[in-house]
């Protein structure tokens, strides 16, 4: 599949498809422009009364330390989102290339680099997240290195295995009897073909790297204070979540919202790019 088709995909999308994605591109646009928007002001301590229930002046209530849950969730989405994309977007990279190569070299590197890939899917996500960042140590990089090895097993499969669809088309065998280079086949001929299905399957991606980035930063392992992603508000909040519960209601819905969007958009995505079993367009 041709990444060529992907802008005549788009203006196929339902109506159902079009609203998520408003929706998810509302939230993402709020994330990146935090810093400017109104709510920011609010971050500091004592911006507010301690733990206030939501209302006019503060839409979310406010945390033990008086500062505006609302803006701590939309900071929230942007270091969620922008660590998770970050390592999500390099994994898909790298692991494209191996995949890619692997898929088209053959010899002893494809059954050796499909041996690496099974020992990393032996280790379940946060295991894996836990054990790098052991490593590392607590911290955003440390997120980052665990989501991009969280992520690189599957774009190796999925590379390699649309790869080896692509190598016996005839164009690729045209490429090779004219005396192309390994290197230009898999750039010219292999990667644009494949660019569709892998841009698919970061959709996918995504939303295991935010349960990931999430899951390591409540832990206390991923983002660290002062700055706050939205599995550092549940890890910070969660303590009152009797008491407060807009505490943790609030990240925990635009979270929940995010990883709907990306998973509907991706498995739509899907789809429309499916040709066994094509989804019926509104």
């Amino acid at each position: 599949m041709n990444i060529r088709r992907l802008p005549s995909l788009v203006g196929r999308l339902g109506w159902d498809a079009r609203l998520v994605a408003l929706l998810l591109a509302v939230l993402l646009l709020a994330g990146l422009l935090e810093p400017w928007l109104p709510p920011a002001e609010y971050k500091a301590p004592a911006s507010g009364p301690r733990r206030s229930a939501p209302g006019a002046e503060f839409l979310f209530g406010t945390d033990s330390l008086g500062r505006s849950v609302l803006a701590r969730t939309i900071e929230g989405i942007r270091l969620t989102f922008v660590v998770s994309a970050t390592a999500v977007t390099l994994a898909g990279i790298v692991g494209s290339i191996i995949g890619m190569a692997a898929a088209y070299m053959r010899g002893v590197l494809d059954p050796l680099i499909a041996a690496v890939t099974n020992v990393m899917f032996a280790f379940p996500a946060i295991i894996f997240g836990l054990l790098v960042t052991a490593i590392l140590g607590p911290g955003t990089t440390s997120a980052i290195a665990a989501i991009f090895f969280v992520v690189l097993p599957t774009m190796i499969r999925v590379s390699r295995s649309a790869t080896m669809t692509v190598i016996e088309r005839d164009f690729v065998i045209a490429a090779e009897i004219s005396g192309a280079s390994p290197s230009r086949i898999l750039r010219v001929h292999i990667a644009p073909n494949i660019a569709a299905i892998t841009v698919v399957q970061l959709a996918y991606m995504l939303s295991i790297g935010m349960i990931v980035e999430s899951a390591l930063s409540y832990l206390g392992l991923g983002v660290q204070p002062p700055t706050s992603s939205l599995g550092t508000l549940l890890r910070e909040n969660s303590a009152f979540i009797v008491a407060a519960p807009w505490l943790v209601l609030a990240p925990g819905a635009v979270l929940a919202v995010l990883i709907f969007s990306v998973n509907y958009l991706g498995d739509y995505a899907r789809g429309l790019l499916d040709p066994v079993e094509p989804r019926a367009l509104a």
